[in-house]
């Protein structure tokens, strides 16, 4: 069985040798952008459906297909990132992640937004000043119960 880091590792390698984007194998297997690059990462599981899809569209060994329905293992390297656009983030979140804690509780009462109900978009915005990244992030509210 290979391992979801080794099925990474081979989406990466025909990706680039086929020349593709994300985009162009999330529109061939009929999901986001975000959710496919995601699942593609290890950090999502793929439906069976997905997963023959992304295998026939890649022309990945069918061996790879357990690896892709593996439920994830969703954890990641505590220190702060040394790529400079992923630091940004981790930036925002510092900066902001209060302010939005605060703002959403306001309009939403005490909770969370849910990373699993959960859909993502990035766009690009030209602008004269340069161009604009949009994030969307769409979450669900999850009130937190008093019980």
């Amino acid at each position: 069985m290979l391992k979801k880091i080794e099925v990474t590792e081979a989406i990466f390698a025909i990706k680039k040798d086929k020349q593709l984007t994300w985009e162009t194998i999330a529109n061939a297997i009929g999901m986001s952008t975000v959710w496919t690059t995601s699942a593609c990462l290890g950090m999502n599981s793929f439906t069976d459906s997905t997963a023959d899809k992304l295998i026939e569209y890649l022309g990945l060994p069918a061996e790879t297909k357990f690896s892709l329905l593996e439920n994830p293992t969703k954890e990641w390297d505590k220190s702060v990132p040394q790529d400079p656009l992923v630091y940004r983030f981790y930036e925002v979140v510092g900066v902001y992640g209060d302010t939005l804690k605060e703002v959403i509780q306001e309009k939403f009462g005490d909770g969370i937004m849910s990373a699993i109900d959960f859909t993502m978009s990035v766009d690009k915005e030209e602008n004269p000043k340069g161009d604009r990244v949009v994030v969307t992030m769409n979450g669900k509210f999850l009130p937190y119960n008093a019980w």
